[in-house]
């Protein structure tokens, strides 16, 4: 199972709205096939598991990292393609949370006279798949939060200081494959206007993964003039902005080649986070990643809405009051053990990069 939550992996950013399943085919304790969910979220790899599989299928058992769909959609249930090759036995990993399968592919298998053991690592593979889980149970994509902070905490210099280049080429390179494995990068107004970022995939063979670039941006103050902008017509650009901003704004951006949507705003008048990404989700987008500052963090963290939260920090101080990455309270929300734990701490060349997990 661990060898098919790797392949399903080779899926992530690229299956939306589908989840990322890996599967394999045993026969006689060897691998005779490997499968894993296609670009648009198909072929599944039930199915591309078994299309490799052939003649060897029969009196086989098929791993799969997600219950079986059984359900007619744009194609016919894997669990029909499953009874028909023969397999003898499945062993999956997690329940689909989709009303329309959960444990109905289970039943329909063992009715057929499939032997069917379920729960194998099926916590990993519920974190694996958890854009999925939350799109289908809370109508939210998951989010990845992720911050590059100095030594001493800063993300950006005094007003006035030309940008910071906090990471070395590692975590540079890290931060491109993790854009290339999410749906949207997300970023805020302040960011853009501060940074002038590109927010693309740029390392040699992924430069074509570039998912979605999205601009938290309340009252459309995006310049025609960014990079997000000037390159908005190769790469989709999205900015969501607050009730209320002016239509001619939006077409300023509309005519630079950006798509503009509206959600509600907050109590300070800005975008509405759970609003946008009930937006995102509605889209069919699954996997955030969050590459906005300080603003941005504090309100997803703040809110229970970052599901994962990486920090990269550099061995470098800035050295001089500067604008810091987390706040306070954030920082405390982070260390309570009721919000947040510390999953991971590690080395990225020379920056130490923590990963913290919401707790459920």
């Amino acid at each position: 199972m661990a060898a098919a939550l790797a392949l399903g992996r080779r899926g992530l950013g690229l299956c939306a709205p589908n989840p990322a399943v890996g599967a394999l085919i045993v026969k006689d304790g060897v691998i005779v096939a490997r499968g894993w969910t296609k670009p648009g979220g198909r072929p599944h790899a039930e199915t591309e598991v078994l299309r490799e599989a052939g003649a060897q299928a029969p009196g086989a058992t098929l791993y799969a990292t997600l219950e079986p769909c059984s359900h007619h959609g744009q194609t016919l249930p894997c669990t029909d393609a499953i009874i028909a090759a023969g397999v003898g036995r499945v062993v999956y990993a997690v329940d689909d949370p989709d009303s329309r399968a959960s444990g109905s592919g289970a039943q329909i298998l063992t009715d057929a006279g499939i032997e069917v053991t379920r729960g194998v690592l099926a916590e990993e593979a519920r974190r694996a798949n958890l854009g999925h889980f939350f799109r289908v149970t809370r109508k939210r994509p998951m989010v990845t939060l992720k911050l590059a902070v100095t030594a001493d905490s800063y993300v950006a210099g005094p007003a006035g200081d030309p940008r910071l280049v906090i990471t070395g080429a590692a975590g540079n390179g890290l931060v491109h494959i993790m854009r290339a494995m999410h749906d949207a990068v997300i970023t805020g107004i302040g960011t853009v206007l501060a940074d002038d970022p590109l927010l693309s995939v740029r390392l040699p063979g992924l430069e074509d993964r570039t998912p979605l670039r999205v601009v938290l941006d309340s009252d459309l103050r995006l310049p025609t003039l960014a990079r997000l902008a000037a390159t908005a017509a190769r790469i989709p650009t999205l900015a969501i902005a607050g009730e209320g901003a002016t239509e001619a704004r939006a077409e300023r951006l509309r005519e630079a080649r950006i798509e503009v949507a509206r959600v509600r705003r907050d109590a300070g008048g800005r975008v509405d986070l759970d609003a946008a990404l009930e937006l995102l989700a509605a889209r069919g987008l699954t996997r955030i990643f969050s590459e906005g500052g300080p603003r941005v963090a504090a309100g997803l963290i703040g809110q229970g809405l970052a599901d994962e939260v990486l920090i990269f920090t550099a061995s470098d101080p800035l050295g001089r009051k500067g604008v810091l990455g987390l706040g306070a309270d954030t920082t405390a929300l982070l260390g309570g053990p009721t919000h947040y734990r510390l999953a991971e701490t590690r080395m990225i060349g020379a920056d130490r990069l923590t990963r913290h997990e919401r707790v459920p």
